[in-house]
């Protein structure tokens, strides 16, 4: 059983998930980092760590993988 728990762990992050959730409602970097109550570079960091994780390279790709795997909704 214990080879099946990486299944239970989530691949975002909380925040990089908070991050994510508005970036598809269209808000920019700025607008994320207020709403947040983070800086614009983190808000990027957090976008390009998720990036890495998912071996994607754009924004607009690693929502779209994302959505396919479940991690997000649109």
């Amino acid at each position: 059983m214990k080879d099946h728990d990486y299944r239970l762990k989530p691949l975002l992050t909380k925040r990089e998930r908070e991050v994510f959730e508005l970036l598809v409602q269209d808000k920019t970097t700025k607008e994320i980092a207020q709403q947040l109550f983070i800086s614009e570079k983190t808000v990027r960091n957090h976008i390009s760590n998720t990036m890495q994780k998912l071996g994607v390279k754009g924004r607009s790709q690693a929502v779209i993988e994302l959505v396919r795997l479940g991690e997000l909704k649109i």
